[in-house]
């Protein structure tokens, strides 16, 4: 059969209220056009991000129940321990509240100012605790990663040549080398097993430590498992094994590829960058069996690391995306190729090439969604990488609106009405217009910053 079902039942609902386009304009200007700052019940269909707002499992709710509260030496940790170990085999698991405080833990031991961290393509949080140290963030994608219309299996890729050079020309400055799993920022793109090895290998090669930003760690193995040359007959585990075997340590938000709607983690190979860290988290999350969570999150973790693996559910959440970016190409709106994991990404520089990168054009779509159907989703573009570290601003390379989807959340009648809310917004596009930035704070402004329309 084509048509590929949700591989679960809903056993539990939430009402959505549906606001009309005249509420919907309203509470865009009170909100100053920043779509962080709407009501989560003044929207009706929630794609601002996949991080943290899966659902979660009946077994998963079960977990909760059986959580322990001591303060050191919980259950709670060990089953949590053994579970991401199960999967990620590194030496010190250290807990932290979300992916950020990992990111945070780690660059504030091996950043400083001057220091340059390569990656693939940093996140939002990964780029500000990296320039929060003085340090610089950099990105060495593939050159098919930087076009949204290429088709191409593994544009989340890094550009390996680039890294060599750059670790030949600049080692000194650079403590480490960051890969994202799967590219989020350069639409949701996969990283090859053997992208992953050879970038590793070169690390290595310059004596430096290699760590993977793991988030989305399931739907990059299956993309693995479905676009790679001889991974077609291994299972999910064992790629993911792989995937993390050649790592010397990882960050990770519990919050998406876990099913949890909180938590992350730091994993360390290094005993002595481990104890650093532990004494961090200590002075700022808490005690290192449980840094910062709960209990019961942490075996809601581990329960929800069991579940992602599993095959039917990696095959249906691929497809709901895959689904939702086919009939947008078929009407003429101009998607990234092939669509990502974990979310559908608009390039909106394409479908608004009447406003200019620094009118940003996605924030201005992102504004225009919201208005037409209800339907919060995030600019990844000029608003959020735009403004540099010394404050002068330029266009980002891509201007991308991106639809995360949650897991386990919306069904498909919810995606054929985002795939209406576009049909009739691409007859209207040419009259929309930009938007300026009015107010910002000095970091990360996307999630706070103050716009109005030109």
């Amino acid at each position: 059969m084509k048509t590929i079902i949700e591989p679960f039942r809903i056993k539990s609902v939430e009402p959505i209220r549906m606001t009309t386009r005249e509420e919907r304009r309203g509470l865009l200007k009170a909100a100053n056009y920043n779509l962080f700052k709407l009501h989560s019940d003044d929207v009706i269909i929630d794609l601002l991000t996949d991080s943290g707002t899966s659902a979660m499992s009946a077994a998963q709710w079960g977990a909760v129940m059986t959580g322990d509260e001591s303060y050191a030496g919980a259950p709670s940790f060990y089953r949590f321990e053994a579970a991401v170990r199960d999967l990620m085999d590194f030496a010190h698991i250290i807990p932290a509240h979300q992916g950020r405080a990992a990111e945070h833990l780690l660059f504030s031991l091996i950043a400083k100012p001057g220091h340059i961290i390569p990656s693939n393509t940093h996140f939002d949080t990964t780029r500000g605790n990296i320039e929060a140290m003085g340090a610089e963030a950099v990105d060495l994608p593939i050159p098919e990663g930087k076009v949204p219309s290429l088709d191409h299996p593994f544009k989340g890729n890094m550009d390996l040549a680039a890294l060599d050079a750059l670790l030949k020309e600049k080692g000194d400055a650079i403590p480490a080398v960051m890969m994202t799993i799967t590219n989020n920022a350069g639409g949701g793109q996969p990283v090859s097993l053997e992208n992953i090895r050879s970038a590793a290998a070169l690390a290595h090669a310059h004596g430096k430590p290699f760590f993977i930003d793991g988030c989305r760690f399931a739907e990059n193995a299956w993309f693995i498992k479905l676009r790679e040359p001889g991974q077609h007959d291994r299972s999910i585990k064992e790629i993911v094994r792989d995937t993390f075997a050649v790592a010397d340590g990882m960050t990770m938000s519990a919050k998406k590829d876990a099913f949890a709607n909180i938590g992350g983690w730091l994993a360390l190979n290094d005993d002595a960058l481990a104890e650093q860290a532990r004494t961090r988290l200590i002075q700022t999350e808490g005690f290192p069996t449980y840094g910062g969570l709960a209990g019961r999150d942490l075996d809601a973790i581990a329960q929800g690391l069991k579940e992602i693996i599993d095959e039917d559910y990696l095959r249906y959440r691929v497809r709901t995306n895959s689904y939702i970016a086919e009939r947008l190409d078929a009407m003429g709106v101009p998607v990234v190729k092939p669509a990502g994991g974990h979310a559908v990404f608009i390039d909106a520089r394409a479908f608004l090439p009447h406003i200019p990168p620094l009118e940003y054009p996605g924030q201005a779509l992102a504004c225009a969604l919201y208005e037409a159907g209800g339907i919060r989703g995030c600019e990844i573009g000029t608003v959020m990488f735009g403004r540099k570290p010394d404050g002068t601003e330029e266009a980002a390379r891509m201007d991308l609106v991106r639809l995360a989807m949650p897991r386990r959340v919306y069904t498909q009648s919810h995606a054929d009405y985002i795939v209406e809310v576009f049909e009739e917004l691409a007859a209207t596009k040419d009259a929309l217009r930009g938007l300026k930035i009015v107010k910002e704070p000095p970091m990360m402004r996307h999630f706070t910053s103050d716009f109005e329309p030109l």
